[in-house]
């Protein structure tokens, strides 16, 4: 959150607020709005925040209190990627406060007063944005409702959508009296004013036209001194374009339909806008680390890419440096295009099942900042059947990169029987850890693959997370070893040799991989539906649940091979396990719901020891890893954090700047996670500095948002990860610094 105007010693705060909320103390006053004032904080480590506080004549009000809730609510739902992640928040203390994190920039609302409409590049920059803001909150159920120009943060990484007051989930009841106008009337569409009950994502898309024609020309489509003025034009008059860009105007005219129906979704923005012949970076990117001498963004620091402050602008099409490039490094546009063989030639391709081989060639990977681009050709006189991977310029270990298909899909992999196993949409397929190419293929039913196949028993099991029936596959050639039908059952998880099938009744089944037989049945004492977790080298399945509603967590060890329990214990808190290591086992502790990560817990079975560490502030919807001693968590807004439990420490946070990210994995040395535009991220395990990315892989898809992220896989040094336009790449994982210089 950043401000709305630069205060100062704002009346709101020298008579109402105290010098410190919660663990906070406030060093100033950003601005007041309806419902409370927003003042600079810091931390006690003093990482920079904004905090929210309702003003003292609302804190008694049943239905501000309520509107607040719902406002922390929604802000966490959402990713934090293109909003001011929430760092803290007690929507029940005696003054209701919220924290996010700080983002310099002003709002689009300062922009335009003090500097003017934006010019046709700003324009096209700030749309593509605002829409894939947009696409992140309604994907997680939530309607902003309020979307206008002082709700917009122009960041250096892209606009920021802030104040979520009256938004509200869309599987929820409206907090609001009936007959009370809630929204700002010039950027409200013709619904909020007919129907305000059945206002769904639709209505942000007519504020984002508004919010465009505003932004372009400084008033609004719809302009009057009456609110009721202003109502009767929204809902019965064409909007007034007049000064908007022709390239853009038949969009922003499309997004100001009458009927919901009728306007573009988000996703239709982002394909139309790059579709556009416009020269500007749409691309996702790590962003370097913030010069300490720039200004905080409350009036005097210098935003160039949206002019403000009168800084200059780069010319259309001169892109944006990306990391570690400097201003003269040439931006965005890539030069020198590396291409090679594929590898494996020659190489016959095991297909099993009622697919075809495709070859995926010609495929072009898009531009990272000042990374080099790479060239994806496929060399012509090669069978189907043929493996499309293809080689880049050489590391120590060869990069290189396989599309199994012509279909997208991000598969999803694992290591395992010499192989890299992999599946997606449709098909399994296993490839050559050292040059990608593919050795088979399997079709299975054509469901979206939520996790990776397993190696058990000496077979390749696909069959993870799917319903009805249970198969293994021969390692060598594909081809299936034993398939049987089983009961609908509720979960099932590889341990070991064995395979954990819970059925829909909580009865657990022990399948032994090698053969499928069955080596025991039960359940699962003080379990009713248990769910496993497993890890790499650990002979023990964990079964958890929370009896208490969250309060606490069950958690029994139980040997999948026998079904014999090894220990139980009941936790404080709501659980989840992450991890296991000499001895220990390693849990995240936090919100029941939504899934945000406060601690991380590890406790040692041998003598019934619980050591908690608290983070510096929450990851949202934590996942994680466990390498040695040291717990890595990625989080939904792009939180990379190392935690220390036996020091009680946390050890580094990176803030990545992606909306999301994949479960992390670390060799020791690096941290590796997945982005969902297919970038593959190294981090300095010891640091967490950022070393090096390769480039986005979207394919034609790139509209599409993956459903999970498949986290990578590291193995014998080298590094594996999939990605949305279907492919896998593999690289040299001890040189993240190289993968930029490569192109890889």
């Amino acid at each position: 959150m950043a401000p709305r105007t630069n205060a100062g010693d704002h009346p709101e705060y020298l008579g109402e607020h105290p010098r410190y909320i919660g663990h906070y103390r406030l060093d100033s006053c950003l601005g007041s709005g309806g419902m409370g004032v927003v003042h600079v904080a810091r931390s006690a480590s003093g990482m920079k925040l904004a905090v929210k506080v309702v003003h003292a004549r609302y804190a008694e009000d049943p239905e501000f209190r309520g509107r607040f809730r719902q406002e922390v609510a929604a802000a966490r739902r959402v990713s934090g990627a293109f909003t001011a992640p929430v760092v803290d928040a007690d929507p029940e203390a005696e003054r209701p406060w919220m924290a996010t994190l700080f983002i310099p920039g002003p709002t689009l609302a300062d922009r335009v007063k003090r500097n003017g409409p934006m010019d046709a590049a700003r324009l096209r920059r700030l749309m593509a944005g605002l829409a894939e803001a947009l696409r992140d909150i309604h994907r997680v159920g939530v309607v902003h409702r309020d979307l206008k120009p002082s709700n917009v943060l122009l960041a250096e990484d892209g606009p920021k959508v802030i104040d979520f007051g009256i938004s509200r989930p869309t599987d929820s009841e409206l907090r609001t009296e009936t007959g009370k106008l809630i929204g700002t009337p010039p950027f409200m569409a013709p619904e909020q004013f007919r129907r305000p009950r059945q206002v769904g994502p639709a209505a942000d898309v007519f504020a984002l036209g508004s919010l465009m024609v505003h932004a372009a020309t400084g008033r609004g489509p719809f302009d009057s001194d009456s609110h009721y003025v202003v109502a009767y034009q929204v809902v019965h008059d064409e909007p007034d374009l007049t000064g908007l860009p022709e390239a853009l105007a038949p969009l922003v005219l499309r997004c100001l339909a009458k009927d919901p129906d009728e306007r573009p979704t988000p996703d239709e923005l982002m394909r139309e806008l790059r579709g556009e012949a416009a020269s500007y970076d749409t691309q996702t990117f790590v962003p370097a680390p913030r010069d300490p001498g720039r200004g905080d963004g409350t009036g005097s620091g210098d935003v160039s890419a949206w002019g403000w402050a009168g800084a200059e602008e780069p010319e259309p099409g001169g892109g944006v440096p990306g990391p570690g490039a400097s201003a003269g490094d040439g931006g965005g546009e890539g030069s020198g295009a590396a291409s090679g063989g594929r590898a494996g030639a020659g190489r016959p391709v095991r297909r099993i099942g009622r697919r075809t081989a495709l070859v995926a060639g010609g495929l072009c990977l898009a531009v990272l900042g000042g990374l080099a681009s790479l060239a994806l050709l496929g060399a012509p006189g090669k069978p189907p059947g043929h493996t499309a991977a293809t080689q880049t310029a050489p590391a120590r270990f060869g990069t290189w990169r396989t599309a199994p298909t012509a279909e997208g899909g991000m598969p999803h992999c694992s290591y395992g029987t010499g192989r890299l196993l992999c599946a997606r949409a449709g098909e399994v397929f296993a490839l050559d850890p050292a040059d990608g190419s593919v050795l088979w293929r399997h079709d299975v039913e054509p469901s979206e693959p939520s996790r990776a196949p397993v190696a058990a028993g000496g077979l390749v099991h696909p069959s993870i997370d799917r319903i009805g029936a249970l198969e293994a596959l021969d390692p060598v050639t594909g081809e299936t070893a034993w398939r049987h039908e089983a009961p609908e059952f509720g979960g099932l998880r590889g341990a070991g040799g064995t395979l954990l099938l819970t059925g829909a009744d909580g009865r657990v089944t022990g399948i032994d991989g090698s053969s499928g037989g069955t080596r025991w049945s039960g359940r699962v004492p003080g379990q009713a539906v248990p769910y496993f977790s497993s890890f790499p080298g650990d002979p023990v399945a964990y079964a958890t649940s929370m009896p208490g509603g969250g309060t606490r967590t069950r958690v029994t060890a139980m040997d999948p091979a026998t079904g014999t329990v090894r220990w139980k214990a009941d936790l404080d808190g709501a659980l989840t396990p992450v991890g296991s290591a000499g001895g220990s086992v390693y849990f995240l502790a936090g919100d029941a719901v939504y899934g945000d990560a406060g601690a991380v817990l590890r406790y040692t079975p041998g003598d019934g020891s619980l050591r908690r560490t608290v983070l510096a502030s929450p990851v949202a919807q934590a996942q994680a890893t466990v390498r040695g001693t040291t717990v890595y968590l990625m989080g939904v807004g792009g939180s990379l954090v190392a935690v220390d439990p036996a020091a009680g420490t946390e050890r580094w946070r990176l803030e990545t700047g992606m909306s999301r990210g994949s479960a992390p994995v670390s060799d020791g040395r690096h941290v590796y996670v997945t982005a969902p535009d297919g970038r593959l991220l190294g981090v300095d395990a010891r640091t967490g500095r950022l070393l090096g990315q390769t480039p986005p892989r979207l394919g034609a898809g790139a509209d599409r948002v993956p459903a999970s992220l498949p986290a990578p896989v590291v193995a014998g040094g080298r590094v594996y990860a999939g990605a949305p336009d279907g492919s896998v790449l593999g690289v040299d994982g001890r040189d993240p610094g190289a993968w930029q210089r490569t192109g890889s």
